[in-house]
């Protein structure tokens, strides 16, 4: 479980010789990551179920399930969720990331959903994520999507 998120890992970055890591998630509206920019592996999405908006850069697209979106390293980049959740695909090449999910995570006792955060993480877990994806290369550059959009809205 990360962040209120069921992550499965399919291939880490150890058994691929560093060459990638590949896991599925499934989000609800609400626990999607910040706005972020990676410094050392491009990112790619794949929607298995339900309905994303993706922002890369100053782009916004609706994806949808059987949609795939490379976010590429240096550029800014989020996601919201549209539906009750959405289950994807996403790839890190190279791989590693995955090692700060690991850190930050908890494991879960069955491939289902963990029970709903309270609310956005506190002060001092936001803290600590700074800093264990800061230290692999990831820069958090404002809140998540989900939260530009309602701000948005009419």
């Amino acid at each position: 479980w990360h962040l209120g998120s069921l992550m499965i890992w399919h291939v880490t970055s150890a058994e691929s010789g560093g060459l990638l890591s590949l896991g599925e998630v499934v989000v609800r509206p609400g626990n999607e990551p910040p706005m972020h920019v990676h410094a050392r592996e491009d990112e790619t999405w794949f929607v298995l179920e339900g309905s994303v908006i993706f922002q890369r850069g100053h782009e916004r697209l609706r994806a949808e399930a059987g949609t795939a979106l490379l976010m590429p390293r240096g550029i800014p980049h989020g996601f919201a969720v549209q539906s009750p959740a959405a289950r994807m695909i996403h790839m890190y090449t190279p791989g590693g990331l995955e090692e700060a999910f690991f850190a930050v995570g908890t494991p879960a006792p069955a491939r289902e959903m963990p029970p709903a955060p309270a609310g956005p993480p506190d002060a001092a877990m936001e803290d600590r994520l700074r800093k264990v994806y800061g230290d692999l290369g990831v820069t958090f550059l404002g809140p998540p999507l989900s939260v530009l959009l309602a701000a948005e809205a009419p």
